[in-house]
């Protein structure tokens, strides 16, 4: 059984994938969710083959991108980020399920400076010495798109 916060992505990327065309070839319709974990990418274009992360995030606040959005796990960003690899981000903000906003920041905007690693998780958690990271928005808020 899915967690409160696994259901709040899968909505975040089921809206990503209904409401928004590929920003690559621009058709819509061919936004698909890629399999749960598949490493940092949540989207795949069908037609074109474009990739991208989508981060959903519950907000009362809908018309203004937060300054920090929790990421998923630092190793991967990082060794991809070493590389110069960046996945657009998709952020869709929830209030309820019928009051949201997607917004969108390419790859091509990004940089290291976005990504800040979290402490990793102590020896007694469950998943002991995974280390995820914060997406850190606030100086990047201008160069988003507001899709929807």
């Amino acid at each position: 059984m899915a967690t409160a916060r696994q259901q709040l992505g899968e909505f975040g990327e089921r809206l990503v994938c209904q409401r928004s065309h590929c920003p690559r070839c621009k058709r819509t319709k061919t936004l698909r969710r890629l399999p749960t974990n598949f490493k940092c990418a949540d989207v795949i274009c069908d037609f074109c083959g474009y990739l991208a992360q989508v981060k959903t995030s519950h907000s009362s606040v809908l018309d203004v991108v937060p300054d920090t959005v929790l990421g998923a796990a630092w190793n991967v960003q990082q060794e991809r980020m070493d590389n110069g690899i960046y996945f657009p981000l998709f952020l869709v903000l929830v209030s309820s399920p019928k009051d949201f906003s997607c917004f969108y920041l390419s790859a091509d905007l990004q940089s290291a400076d976005i990504f800040s690693p979290r402490r990793p998780l102590s020896p007694s958690a469950r998943r002991s010495g995974w280390q995820g990271f914060t997406y850190v928005l606030r100086n990047r808020k201008n160069a988003f798109v507001r899709l929807f």
